[in-house]
């Protein structure tokens, strides 16, 4: 089966891990700190800024408590976007408000999110769709007119910047995931960016029991380092140095993986423009970069489901995603979303990753092709 997404490890990754277990210290360490470090070199930003945690799914749900979102406060979200968005508002007790999106990018734009503003409105939780970014001059000039939080979910935004800024850097928080599923990849991971070291230092905080004084190797100044007090009632949350150490070798690797990701990218633009079935993905504007991290396409004929079954019947995983939130009866959300309606039953995710053999695209394109000519 070729995989819709895909790791690439090697022995580097190996051997970064041989070292963390030579050095007897597996938590939160040198590792960690270097990973922050550099990954705000790579961002441009400050390590004053960044912070490390467990998974993205923490970021979203943190970010909640870190803006003081409380229960009969409104989030609006993009209704294309991950559940763990959704889960993180409604778990704190606010109103998830959801909006719809942009029919080609699915990116929610500065003015589907205006139409759902109230004098309850807390902040806006963004997705970056598939590292696509928003249009964010305006939804910054909308957040800033209604004093309203901005909250980036960039989980697959590793590399993809808008006008010369990275995603997750533009908001009062972004987060990026490093899971079994992204491009930097370490088990499981993300980096959290705030715009104040206020911000930063509440959430390190908070995603550590509220300690104000830190343990173990974190702590090397305290004459009696195992007392300590708190400042809230915080949980634990953190990275380690062995995912860490997965996480530097993987960000040295990155330019080669957009390198590959965006070959790909380009084959499937070219190979496929001419089938008139098909919508492919909008071309960016200059001022933006994307990470590549979905490649999808719009089935125009309402065939997407059987495209998607013959695809897999060759050998050839594809998905949808996000699932609309407004379709999940557990949220308990109605409305209307003709925009992201039109999206979830047209659009195809194909695979998409710096692994893919040259036979592999070849073959992926060949047998939508051959669907075509059947069906189409």
């Amino acid at each position: 089966m070729i995989n819709v997404y895909q790791p690439t490890l090697g022995k580097e990754e190996l051997e970064s891990l041989e070292k963390v277990f030579e050095s007897n210290w597996l938590g939160k360490g040198k590792r960690v700190i270097e990973f922050e470090e550099k990954y705000a070199e790579h961002i441009k930003s400050s390590k004053d800024l960044v912070l490390t945690t467990n998974c993205c799914s923490e970021g979203l749900f943190s970010s909640m408590h870190l803006l003081d979102i409380k229960s009969g406060d409104e989030v609006i979200l993009p209704t294309l976007s991950f559940v763990g968005a959704g889960n993180a508002v409604c778990a704190c007790g606010a109103k998830m408000v959801l909006c719809d999106v942009d029919p080609r990018t699915l990116n929610a734009r500065a003015e589907d999110i205006e139409k759902c503003i109230t004098p309850r409105t807390k902040a806006i939780l963004l997705l970056h769709y598939g590292g696509i970014p928003c249009e964010m001059d305006e939804i910054m000039a909308l957040a800033k007119e209604h004093n309203i939080k901005v909250i980036e979910d960039a989980a697959a935004g590793v590399c993809s910047t808008y006008k010369g800024k990275a995603v997750g850097t533009i908001g009062d928080i972004g987060m990026w995931s490093f899971d079994a599923m992204k491009i930097l990849v370490c088990g499981d991971g993300a980096m959290l960016h705030f715009n104040s070291q206020e911000l930063r230092r509440k959430a390190d905080r908070w995603l550590y029991f509220g300690l104000e004084t830190k343990s173990g190797y974190e702590n090397s100044v305290a004459q009696k380092w195992w007392e300590f007090d708190i400042s809230c009632f915080g949980h634990r949350a953190i990275m380690n140095d062995i995912t860490a150490a997965m996480a530097l070798e993987q960000l040295k690797k990155l330019p080669m993986f957009m390198e590959k990701r965006a070959a790909v990218h380009e084959y499937y633009n070219e190979k496929l423009k001419e089938l008139t079935w098909l919508d492919l993905p909008l071309q960016l504007p200059d001022y933006v970069t994307t990470s590549y991290y979905f490649y999808f396409i719009q089935v125009k004929n309402g065939k997407r489901d059987q495209l998607a079954k013959f695809l897999r019947e060759n050998g050839i995983y594809t998905t949808y995603r996000y699932y609309p939130l407004h379709r999940v009866p557990g949220y308990g959300v109605t409305g209307n979303f003709p925009n992201a309606d039109y999206a979830a039953d047209c659009t195809l995710c194909l695979p998409m990753h710096q692994s893919l053999e040259a036979a592999d695209t070849r073959f992926i394109v060949e047998k939508i092709e051959e669907f075509g000519n059947k069906y189409c």
